[in-house]
């Protein structure tokens, strides 16, 4: 039986060297193309990310994650079911009061910016109240929420924290400015402060020497394409460039970059600077929420070292098979879940019409034979603010929303201290 020790994997800096087991079949196609030889790709054909079938190639090769189609089916319809009843869609996400309101150009810099920055916010300390967090409007905000109160709270105070221009002129935005915008109500400060700041300078010099000083530019030179965007982050930020070598094989994750063009199409409500025409090739963000997510709904499984691991909050190392598989296989499991619902509901596959919300399906036959654990976590997947019933109309279903719907259902059951398992830990910039 195969080790079930966590092996190291060369990562990042390591993507461009070949390997010594097998050759790069992306490299190869790229030979024959210069060679002239048959078979190249069509010169003007659509951008691809990649992601989904890297994640696959992940998920194929895993030794230590599984994912149960028996239980991926059962969740499929239990996420359709709620995301119904609560009309999930892009409106959700402006809904929060933290997220921006405004839709113009400033607010796209303030949503490159706020993803720019969105990684690694889960803290060491065992007693809550001294973890990382911000006050601000007379509330106490942890996580990603404390990335975005800190945005808005340093542009109410009058930094121009989302201008790039900002970014780049260190006598102005010095790393005393950067630490007051980041202050934490805690003694413990936000995670990987240094390799933010490294994060704003990099990405302030590209964007003001090759894009006008406004990501802005960045969203038209995609021409309507999420895939196009996602590519243009990654070849020219290299703090988007979330990349693996897996097996002897380049795997693209993506999670920010990614992440970044669903918050636009969401926050413009695929309009405008949020308008793409191949939105669904965007897939699940790989981070360390949605796997724990994932195998509190069964969907995923762990081999028994990984998960003892796991719950002895052990850190994981960024690259190694077990965090390649476990972002992978997560990848995999949601387009599964995607893929069933579209199955069983084709009226919601999304193609760029918005179907009017769906009632949800009272049958609950399907439900007799569920155990005590999952009936608990229905119940709390449940758990909405039924006080808003104006009617509204929705998307159907894609990788975002079902990400963004299992996202804030894992916050909630951690809030009521109903997780199975406690998220993996692994300290990165790419999630």
């Amino acid at each position: 039986m195969p080790s079930l020790d966590q092996i190291p994997a060369r990562h990042n800096d390591q993507v461009e060297a070949n390997s010594d087991d097998e050759a790069d079949p992306e490299l190869v196609e790229l030979l024959r193309q210069h060679l002239g030889l048959g078979g190249g790709k069509v010169k003007d054909a659509p951008p691809e990310t990649k992601v989904l079938e890297g994640a696959q190639y992940v998920f194929d090769n895993a030794i230590d994650v599984a994912v149960s189609r028996e239980f991926t089916k059962e969740a499929a319809e239990t996420i359709w079911r709620l995301m119904q009843k609560k009309e999930y869609s892009t409106q959700t996400w402006s809904e929060h009061e933290l997220h921006p309101q405004t839709k113009d150009e400033s607010t796209v810099d303030f949503i490159f910016t706020m993803d720019l920055l969105n990684f690694s916010f889960w803290s060491a300390e065992e007693e809550a109240p001294k973890r990382f967090c911000i006050e601000y409007r007379g509330k106490v905000w942890t996580g990603y929420w404390s990335l975005v109160a800190a945005l808005q709270r340093a542009l109410d105070e009058d930094i121009p924290i989302t201008n790039p221009d900002f970014w780049v002129d260190e006598e102005r935005c010095t790393e005393e400015v950067l630490r007051h915008v980041f202050r934490s109500a805690t003694d413990e400060e936000i995670p990987m402060f240094k390799e933010r700041v490294q994060c704003l300078r990099e990405a302030g010099e590209v964007l003001c020497e090759e894009f006008g000083g406004s990501f802005a530019n960045c969203v038209d030179s995609a021409n309507l394409s999420a895939a196009g965007l996602v590519n243009l982050l990654t070849e020219n930020f290299s703090c988007f460039r979330d990349e693996t070598i897996f097996h002897g094989r380049r795997v693209r994750l993506y999670k920010r970059a990614q992440i970044l063009v669903a918050d636009l199409w969401a926050c413009f409500n695929g309009e405008d600077f949020g308008e793409f025409h191949d939105i669904d090739k965007i897939t699940m963000f790989a981070d360390y929420r949605i796997p724990q997510m994932l195998h509190q709904l069964n969907c995923i499984r762990y081999a028994p070292k990984l998960e003892s691991h796991i719950r002895d909050l052990k850190p994981i190392e960024p690259g190694s098979n077990w965090e390649v598989e476990l972002r992978g296989a997560s990848i995999w499991c949601v387009e599964l879940i995607k893929r069933e619902i579209e199955r069983c509901h084709p009226e919601v596959k999304m193609s760029g019409k918005k179907p009017s919300p769906k009632a949800a399906d009272d049958n609950d036959a399907n439900d007799d034979d569920k155990n005590e654990n999952e009936d608990q976590e229905n119940k709390a997947m449940e758990k909405a603010d039924d006080d808003n019933d104006t009617p509204r109309r929705t998307y159907g279903i894609n990788a975002i929303l079902i990400d963004f719907f299992l996202y804030d259902t894992m916050k909630n059951l951690e809030a009521e201290h109903n997780e199975s398992i406690p998220h993996h830990r692994t300290r990165s910039i790419w999630y």
